[in-house]
């Protein structure tokens, strides 16, 4: 069974994206091992520097490269576009190709490192809008669901 691992910086803090995110857990535990676990972002002054930020993305960075297993998918602005399912596609190859954990990595508010960027196998845009940080967690979780029922030709994705 492959296994998911989301490394998000942040916490959910509202009850109904906690309650999404806990009704998609469950749903995914029929098709894979999947777990998130949720770092501490550096704490930054509110008029931070362009220094400053740098620093943070570094520190957290490092953080996230000492976690990051298997195929690693970073979640970014900048990358690559790409429906549901090309993505089911994505993790189903992860798997043939032995990776049988995927890594998704979800930034702070500023994003992700450049080193972080550079390893991962796969950077992944989930849309050229802008949604807030817990909102586009509960979206990959459900992206992620979709993609084993597309696999599995289950009924939900249609």
């Amino acid at each position: 069974m492959q296994t998911i691992q989301i490394l998000a910086y942040g916490r959910l803090k509202e009850k109904y994206l906690r309650d999404a995110a806990a009704e998609y857990e469950k749903r995914l535990s029929r098709f894979c091992n999947f777990s998130c676990t949720e770092l501490e972002p550096v704490q930054l002054s509110e008029k931070a520097s362009e220094k400053e930020i740098a620093a943070a993305l570094e520190k957290e960075g490092q953080q996230l490269i000492k976690r990051m297993k298997g195929y690693c998918i970073a979640m970014c602005i900048e990358g690559k576009l790409m429906d549901s399912t090309a993505l089911s596609e994505k993790l189903s190859s992860a798997g043939i190709t032995g990776d049988s954990t995927v890594t998704f990595i979800i930034g702070s508010s500023y994003g992700l490192s450049d080193e972080v960027k550079r390893r991962a196998d796969l950077r992944l845009s989930m849309s050229p809008m802008t949604f807030p940080h817990q909102l586009a967690r509960v979206m990959l979780y459900e992206q992620i669901y979709r993609s084993y029922q597309i696999q599995s030709g289950g009924r939900y994705h249609k």
